[in-house]
């Protein structure tokens, strides 16, 4: 299996994301890694590092992706850079996964036009895994579509509930739609008539959750457009760094609160932990006819490593098989229905 990783995406590349394929070289045997960017950076910032690229291929391209790009630079100006490359090796069959931590909408677009979307899907889905009291659950739209149709929250659904299932273990998954009450009649005509199609579809819907509900868990995969999805992706990172740094500074208070902080210092790491998005690997892009993800920004080696993890499980778990089938079977159901 083959990995593309692009090596300028986010904050600290090319170095920290050289790192991190070091570091899955010994750790994901079997797995070949391939950086797509300028090689002679790449070759420089590894020489300066003292870190040796053995067993690593590395893809030429000279151009960077930058967050204040357009997103549809990407298939017009920006056709040489490391995430337009790294895309079009992939489709090209040249890889099994594409990872990046660079730009979202870029990422996006590049996917959608230069990967293409599987036959019959909509729009693709940003769907970031994120902790809840229960465990992780996934957001199936966090962002990528702004507006959006029933029909694409259905098959929002669809496709995070197979991802749930095949990457991450969970048997039958429940779903739910965010909205703005439990009850059916609640929300605008989008979520009304998504609601009744999601009721009518293969899959363990639950019905609607409050945002206020999304903490403690009780659904695996959350539903919604992606103006809603992105609102509640970047509240629940807000609320965890403010709340940590609240709780940091009522632990330096004075001695005696630094006194407690050093006795609870293992469970305030665990507390940590359970908030850090390193541990809940890379967000896929799902809808798309071959593995793409995005991790963190600000992803550090060790983000990476998980990154990559969740590359391999996506790209061997036959998701995209699945989902193919799954809008196929739709289709034909509809048009049975419709004579």
């Amino acid at each position: 299996m083959k990995i593309l990783i692009d090596a300028f995406g986010g904050d600290h590349a090319p170095s920290e994301i050289i790192k991190g394929c070091v570091i899955c070289l010994q750790k994901y045997s079997g797995t070949e890694l391939a950086l797509v960017g300028n090689e002679d950076i790449i070759r420089q910032t590894a020489a300066e590092q003292d870190i040796s690229l053995d067993g690593i291929t590395i893809h030429h391209a000279p151009d960077i992706i930058t967050m204040d790009d357009e997103a549809g630079e990407i298939v017009r100006s920006k056709k040489q850079s490391s995430m337009a490359v790294g895309l079009q090796l992939l489709a090209d069959g040249q890889g099994d996964a594409f990872l990046s931590a660079g730009n979202s909408g870029a990422l996006i677009t590049g996917a959608t036009l230069i990967v293409k979307r599987i036959k019959g899907v909509r729009r693709p889905a940003f769907t970031p895994v994120m902790p809840s009291a229960e465990g992780p659950f996934i957001l199936a739209d966090g962002g990528a579509n702004v507006e959006a149709s029933p029909e694409m929250l259905r098959q929002f659904g669809i496709m995070g509930a197979i991802y749930m299932e095949k990457v991450l273990g969970v048997k039958n998954p429940r779903v739910a739609l965010i909205n703005v009450g439990t009850e059916e009649h609640k929300g605008a005509p989008l979520q009304h008539e998504a609601y009744q199609l999601l009721k009518r579809t293969n899959i363990n819907f639950i019905g609607n959750m409050e945002a206020r509900d999304i903490p403690a868990g009780g659904a695996d995969v959350l539903v919604a457009d992606g103006f809603t999805g992105n609102i509640v992706l970047k509240m629940y990172e807000g609320v965890a760094i403010e709340l940590f740094r609240k709780i940091k500074g009522v632990f330096y208070k004075n001695l005696k609160t630094k006194l407690g902080a050093a006795m609870m210092k293992k469970e305030m790491y665990e507390l940590k932990q359970y908030f850090d998005y390193n541990q809940y690997g890379a967000a896929p892009v799902l809808g798309v006819s071959k593995p793409v993800l995005k991790t963190h920004g600000s992803a550090k080696a060790d983000a990476v490593v998980t990154a990559v993890k969740s590359a391999i499980d996506f790209a061997s778990a036959g998701v995209i098989e699945q989902i193919t089938q799954e809008i196929e079977t739709i289709k034909k159901q509809e048009k049975d229905e419709n004579g």
